[in-house]
């Protein structure tokens, strides 16, 4: 029965560490993606496009988003070593990035590394902008990248990484149900909504931010760990 209490322990140990790294790893996905933020962008982009046209440019930022942020993903721990880079630099570089992103989402604005009005502008001019600028950099920028690169570095195991390409697979499936229903999701939560819903997700992301930038501090031995 002692055995049977331990190793019951174990296996409930095993599942918790597992659900938070999936928690952590689709909340900051999803937090730097934020589609729900792209959405004006979208429906300015998408003015005067039929249904089907808008799902078929949404289809194409996912799709995209989905490729390259699995790419990045997969080719993660090889970058790391062909750069010399450490999982702590990496940390604390990804950590001021996320919290200049989660500041500016506290404004309920696009941080300007996920979307430039130049970009906009271009998207605007375009027949079909559904890979570039709204799958990358607007969907797949540099904050999702960096996300991805981080927890890349802190899996220790096949499962980790599984959770995270699940993450990202979920992240770019509702950036689809998102933005092939911006219409019906903007009227439902209105600009007030939108803005809200931001703020609530750049308060998250920075939180999130100093927990990758003290992680880091804590494995260069600078500050003991809490």
């Amino acid at each position: 029965m002692i055995l049977d209490a331990h190793s019951m322990s174990l296996a409930v140990l095993e599942r918790s560490a597992y659900v938070r790294f999936s928690v952590l790893a689709l909340s900051s996905i999803f937090f730097l993606v934020d589609p729900f933020a792209a959405l004006p962008t979208f429906l300015a982009v998408t003015a005067g496009a039929n249904k089907q046209r808008r799902r078929r440019m949404a289809w194409k930022a996912s799709l995209t988003a989905l490729v390259f942020l699995s790419a990045f993903a997969i080719a993660g721990q090889y970058i790391f070593r062909m750069f010399g880079i450490t999982l702590p630099a990496f940390e604390i570089a990804g950590g001021i990035i996320l919290l200049l992103i989660g500041l500016d989402m506290l404004e309920a604005k696009r941080s300007p590394t996920q979307e430039s009005s130049e970009d906009t502008t271009e998207a605007a001019a375009k027949d079909d902008a559904g890979i570039v600028p709204l799958g990358i950099p607007m969907l797949a920028g540099p904050g999702a990248i960096t996300s991805v690169m981080v927890l890349v570095g802190q899996a220790q195991t096949r499962w980790q990484m599984a959770a995270i390409l699940i993450s990202i697979f979920i992240t770019a499936a509702i950036c689809y149900l998102v933005l092939g229903n911006s219409d019906k999701v903007a009227r439902a939560l209105g600009d007030t909504g939108i803005r809200i819903l931001v703020r609530i997700m750049g308060l998250l992301l920075v939180a999130l931010a100093v927990q990758y930038f003290v992680n880091g501090m804590v494995d260069l031995g600078v500050i003991a760990k809490p």
